[in-house]
C-alpha cells in the first residue's frame, strides 16, 4: 500500500478483493453520501431489530460525522462507502465502516480493515466498535481480532487489542 495516498492493489494477503481501491479523506460535502449509505446497508438490521426510522438513521450520522477521522472508500475510483477512526482516551473508535451492496462480500471490508488495523497495530493502539446484534458484520470483526466486550439488546461492543493478528480467513 502507499501510506501517503491509502492506493490499495489486489496484493493484500489473505482474502483477496477482485477490485482496485483507495481511501481518501472525507470531506464535509461526503456527509450526505455517506448518511445515504448508511440507511440503506443497515436498513435490514434495524428492521429486524424493530428500530429503523428512515430519518432517525441519517441523522444520527449527521450528528457524529468528523470528516478530520472519516476516510471515503473508493473502488475503480468510484465512491464504495465509508470508515473512521476515531481517536479516543485509550485506542480508537472504529466506526461509520459502510460498504456498498455493488462490493459487499468482495473482500474489500476486510481489505479495508486490515489496512486501518495495522496501523493501529503499528502505534500500539486499541480498537473498539460496536456492531447491531446479528449483523453479518460481526463475523469480519472476529475474523480480525475482535472480541465481545459487553452487549446490551441493540448492540454488541467489540474490542481488538493492539497486536490481536488476524484468523485464518
Amino acid at each position: 500500500m502507499d501510506t501517503s495516498t491509502g492506493t490499495k492493489k489486489k496484493t493484500e494477503p489473505g482474502r483477496r478483493t477482485d477490485l482496485e481501491w483507495s481511501l481518501r479523506a472525507a470531506e464535509p460535502a461526503d456527509v450526505e453520501a455517506i448518511a445515504e449509505l448508511r440507511a440503506v446497508v443497515m436498513r435490514p438490521d434495524l428492521e429486524r431489530l424493530g428500530r429503523y426510522d428512515a430519518h432517525r438513521v441519517r441523522q444520527r450520522l449527521r450528528d457524529g460525522f468528523r470528516p478530520e477521522h472519516t476516510s471515503v472508500v473508493l473502488a475503480a475510483g468510484t465512491f464504495a462507502g465509508s470508515v473512521a477512526l476515531r481517536p479516543s482516551g485509550d485506542g480508537h473508535w472504529l466506526e461509520h465502516f459502510y460498504l456498498t451492496p455493488a462490493v459487499q462480500g468482495r473482500g474489500l471490508g476486510s481489505a479495508v480493515l486490515r489496512t486501518l488495523l495495522s496501523g493501529t497495530d503499528a502505534t500500539g493502539t486499541a480498537v473498539r466498535l460496536n456492531v447491531l446484534r446479528g449483523s453479518p458484520a460481526r463475523r469480519l470483526y472476529e475474523r480480525n481480532g475482535f472480541t465481545v466486550e459487553s452487549q446490551d439488546p441493540v448492540d454488541v461492543f467489540m474490542l481488538r487489542p493492539p497486536g490481536a493478528g488476524v484468523a485464518a480467513v
